[in-house]
């Protein structure tokens, strides 16, 4: 293994936790017996501590991480991710259940915006399609491994055993880090005010990879949440749609590494991979409209290949046009784009669904999708009209 990997490791074992902390607990409360969670009013508040958290404090963590570099920001977070789920393992009580989760989403708020940045300051511009390929292939095990997983220790030994396991993942990964990456002295920064602030988070540079992100993560969200409702309108059984969320899951996992290394290798632009995940997730989403097995595997293979192209490439984009002492601001603010897209895609077509039907749910997600890359192809292929010469 070489110096450069032995830096890179902790870091996707980094994505791999908040990845499985996040879906390992979230996809076992419902299931959970017990009298921490008493209702679906009590599941959803749970549900929204840790997603909250990150929505409000990653932003602040990823400029926090620019100030005194990402290196201690990343160790403090992992730590403080361990604390937070030991205390459930260690007070067992319904109020500290709802304390434990909102430690774990505030420490993930800091922990995930700083190695994003790690990565991207530790490896060349011509390496980062290859090391984000990498980062987003841990976190997508890490989603597909959370469920199954965290499944299998609750009903081994209740939701403290999962903690447990959560605490013990956090200390190792935070060592690991100690020991193996470096650290990354923060650079000297031009005083910013809020207007730079906007003008910087408002530049297409910026936006569209953000965008591209969030679009991205709402698909995977739905994808996810919704394909096994699907399945069971379907009579589907439950292995059936396990195995098509699995399947998308895995296409996301596979596809990241190979969308990196091309990118790194010229044969394949962000804005060209970028366009054509944006339009494959969309052809994914429509396919789910399609009824019976076939269009739910459809729609779980072609959202898992479309997001797969598109994550490595989106953090690709913005750390290669983001000033070395931004990283972790832009980084943050990326990771809030994309938590508003987990938390909008979803919404969207629950709302479209209670109105009309959930086909008609996917089906506007899949517009919503795949309108702007389209409106960018037209207006790239359509020629200029020359001037007219004045005088005729």
């Amino acid at each position: 293994m070489t110096a450069q990997a032995r830096q890179m490791w902790p870091l996707y074992a980094a994505g791999f936790t908040t990845a499985f902390g996040a879906h390992g607990i979230a996809a076992n409360l419902g299931g959970f017996s017990d009298d921490a969670v008493t209702s679906l009013l009590v599941l959803g508040g749970l549900l929204a501590l840790y997603d909250g958290a990150e929505v409000l404090l990653k932003p602040l963590f990823g400029g926090l991480a620019d100030r005194i570099g990402a290196r201690p920001v990343l160790l403090g977070g992992l730590v403080a991710f361990a604390l937070a789920s030991a205390v459930y393992v260690v007070a067992d009580s319904p109020g500290w259940l709802w304390a434990a989760r909102l430690g774990q989403g505030a420490a993930a708020s800091a922990f995930s915006p700083s190695a994003s940045a790690l990565v991207a300051r530790l490896n060349p511009a011509a390496k980062l399609g290859r090391a984000f390929g990498g980062y987003g292939f841990c976190k997508s095990i890490g989603y597909t491994l959370g469920p199954l997983l965290g499944g299998l220790l609750v009903w081994a030994g209740g939701l403290r055993l999962l903690f447990a396991v959560l605490t013990v993942l956090g200390v190792v990964v935070a060592g690991w880090a100690a020991l193996a990456v470096p650290a990354v002295p923060p650079l000297p920064r031009r005083r910013q005010t809020a207007l730079d602030l906007a003008r910087r988070l408002a530049d297409p540079a910026f936006l569209a990879p953000t965008a591209a992100l969030a679009a991205a993560t709402a698909a995977l969200s739905v994808g996810v949440g919704f394909l096994p409702v699907s399945g069971r309108a379907a009579d589907l059984g439950t292995v059936a749609t396990g195995a098509a969320v699995s399947v998308l899951a895995a296409c996301a996992a596979i596809v990241q590494p190979r969308a990196g290394r091309a990118l790194d290798e010229g044969r394949l632009t962000t804005r060209t991979g970028i366009t054509a995940g944006l339009l494959v997730t969309a052809v994914g989403l429509a396919g789910a409209t399609l009824p019976g097995l076939a269009g739910i595997l459809a729609a779980a293979v072609l959202i898992g290949i479309g997001t797969g192209l598109i994550t490595p490439l989106g953090f690709a984009a913005l750390a290669a046009r983001t000033p070395a002492e931004r990283m972790g601001q832009t980084m943050g603010a990326a990771e809030l784009g994309r938590e508003l897209g987990d938390a909008g895609g979803p919404l969207l077509v629950a709302t479209v669904a209670a109105v009309v039907s959930l086909p008609h749910g996917y089906a506007a997600l899949a517009l919503l999708i795949a309108v702007p890359p389209l409106v960018g192809l037209l207006t790239r292929r359509t020629p200029a009209t020359p001037a007219r010469p004045e005088g005729r």
